[in-house]
């Protein structure tokens, strides 16, 4: 039986999850969802800067490489989302933040771009 995106999606996420927590970060939140969209992994690193990290999987290349999927459509979607989450957390505005994008390949290989986009509205 196949599966669905959702599941397919759940495996990634986990794999990026895992890879983040043997880098030393916090799993905050998975799946933060709200109207604005949804945020893959809510993060923070040793330093306490919170990371909004959106997740990216292609089987193969056919479809382009998975970080071009994270558009400035995209972009902009999670910083919407992104400030509504740290404004419903209320977290203090001293609080440093930042975009990070991971991709997976269908062959398993990771690559992780930190800071990988600025704030967008």
């Amino acid at each position: 039986m196949r599966k669905n995106k959702r599941q397919i999606g759940a495996k990634y996420e986990n794999m990026a999850a895992e890879y983040l927590r043997k880098k030393g970060y916090r799993i905050i939140e998975k799946n933060f969802r709200c109207h604005y969209g949804e945020i893959d992994l809510i993060v923070r690193d040793e330093d306490n800067t919170l990371i909004f990290v959106e997740i990216k999987y292609r089987a193969s290349e056919a479809f382009g490489d998975p970080l071009e999927a994270v558009d400035m459509r995209k972009q902009k979607r999670i910083s919407r989302t992104a400030l509504y989450y740290y404004t419903y957390h209320s977290y203090a505005e001293n609080i440093p933040c930042r975009f990070d994008v991971i991709a997976i390949y269908g062959d398993g290989n990771i690559t992780h771009i930190e800071n990988a986009f600025e704030f967008l509205m």
